[in-house]
């Protein structure tokens, strides 16, 4: 519970014909999925080329990397039950059942496959806000900046061959990445590493997002498009996203960075969203 606020129930709806996309959270009268201006999302065929349509997208088994924002988001999920949606894939099948009772979203994940198999899996949720947001997540977490960041670093700050940069949360090499700001042209991705809960502030409202998972490692993504990208028509978006795995791209992710299937051979994870109003 927040103190001195009231909660704000909130409610979800997705497309499973389009990649299990979540299209809307609502509370309060506030949409928090941002909008994307391009066009062609119900066209995707699998495998396509990312769009960026907004929402919350399901990135499965990578985000960046190959193919881009994974396997799962540009193919049609199939009803499994109120709620629960599944797709199969060679390598894994995947179970989500999202419920909204209460006003808190909570989405149970399932993905079996073979014991050993390994992935990343992020819930891509671009947000609309205010240029008075900010993120909050504990002081000195370590931060991984990936390496479009070097260019708004200092010559010679980025390490020669290394996939990322690693400093603490919310300053990493001196970036302040809490708050957002107004556009000012960069985009930069980041990842928070053991940092399954953090909360969106903005203005009176709030929104806590918080992964649960046992054993694998659990962390926050953030995109901070502040009008950086793309480079031919920019635009802001701003991706707060709860993640399984410590790296965008799987093939970067050493024995520690991703999720392990055990001898299971499934891992659950849940996703709770909330939001509160302070008076």
């Amino acid at each position: 519970m927040v103190t001195g606020a009231t909660q704000v129930p909130l409610r979800v709806e997705y497309d499973a014909a389009h990649g299990g996309r979540w299209t809307s959270l609502r509370g309060g009268g506030r949409q928090w999925l941002w909008r994307g201006p391009q066009q062609g999302r119900h066209g995707v065929r699998p495998d396509d080329a990312f769009v960026d349509a907004g929402g919350l997208e399901e990135c499965l088994p990578t985000v960046r990397g190959e193919p881009d924002h994974g396997e799962v988001w540009s193919r049609p999920w199939r009803s499994a039950g109120p709620g629960t949606l599944v797709i199969q894939r060679p390598t894994f099948v995947l179970t989500r059942r999202i419920t909204d009772s209460g006003g808190v979203v909570v989405a149970d994940y399932r993905l079996a496959a073979d014991p050993g198999h390994r992935f990343v899996w992020a819930a891509h949720a671009l947000l609309g806000l205010s240029p008075e947001a900010r993120l909050d997540a504990p002081a000195g977490t370590p931060t991984r900046l990936h390496p479009e960041a070097a260019a708004l670093l200092p010559p010679g700050t980025w390490p020669t061959d290394a996939p990322w940069l690693t400093g603490a949360w919310p300053a990493p090499a001196g970036l302040t990445l809490d708050t957002f700001g107004p556009d000012d042209g960069t985009a930069l991705g980041a990842v928070l590493l053991d940092c399954p809960r953090v909360q969106v502030v903005d203005e009176s409202d709030r929104l806590t997002v918080e992964l649960e998972c046992d054993g694998q490692p659990r962390s926050t993504a953030l995109w901070r498009n502040l009008g950086g990208w793309p480079e031919d028509c920019p635009y802001r978006s701003i991706g707060v996203e709860p993640m399984l795995g410590a790296a965008f791209d799987l093939a970067d992710a050493g024995p520690a960075d991703a999720a392990v299937v055990p001898a299971t051979g499934e891992v659950t994870w849940r996703l709770t969203i909330s939001a509160h109003r302070t008076h």
